[in-house]
């Protein structure tokens, strides 16, 4: 069983080098959000849609909060219950910062302090209640909002923010929450 276990972790972190080996100063591939008040943007949002990773996969209850720190960089703490609502928490603690700083939604990923990713902010609400996040392959994706429940309409409306940028939408997974 741990030889499994080791197989996995090695294909993960062999895609995880691929996904995140990309160009770092590469132009966006998709339109991302006009600009980003990163002060607004900061706090708690509630993952209601996302593409799965060996890491996160059968998720519930995820939330991502963001914090900006002195020196300009973004302390990231990704939360999530693994296979249900009694499932044992997990957390991940990537940092980030600001690429592009004239519209604020092209930042950098550091993932165990060893890869770095794009990441793009795609849609922000007028509100700062929805945001939707991609990355440049299109295989990654994010629905946050500020809430732990969002209904169907509204699910499907953000899901169609990535439809219009072709990812795969088969790909995005519906995440379950408790009640507030």
């Amino acid at each position: 069983m741990k030889w499994i276990l080791v197989i996995v972790l090695v294909a993960f972190a062999g895609w995880l080098l691929v996904a995140c080996s990309k160009d770092e100063n590469a132009s966006p591939n998709q339109t991302l959000a006009e600009y980003v008040d990163l002060d607004r943007f900061m706090g708690t949002w509630y993952v209601h849609g996302y593409t799965p990773t060996p890491l996160d996969k059968n998720a519930y209850n995820a939330t991502e909060t963001y914090e900006l720190e002195e020196d300009g960089k973004i302390q990231t703490t990704y939360r999530f219950q693994k296979g249900g609502f009694d499932g044992k928490w997990k957390t991940m603690t990537p940092r980030g910062w600001v690429h592009d700083t004239q519209t604020n939604a092209e930042w950098r990923m550091r993932f165990f302090g060893l890869f770095t990713s794009p990441y793009y902010i795609l849609y922000v609400s007028p509100d700062y209640k929805e945001t939707v996040i991609g990355h440049p392959d299109k295989d990654l994706a994010w629905i946050m909002t500020r809430s732990a429940n969002l209904g169907d309409r509204d699910y499907e409306r953000l899901l169609l923010e990535l439809a219009k940028r072709d990812y795969e939408m088969a790909k995005v997974v519906r995440v379950p929450h408790s009640a507030d």
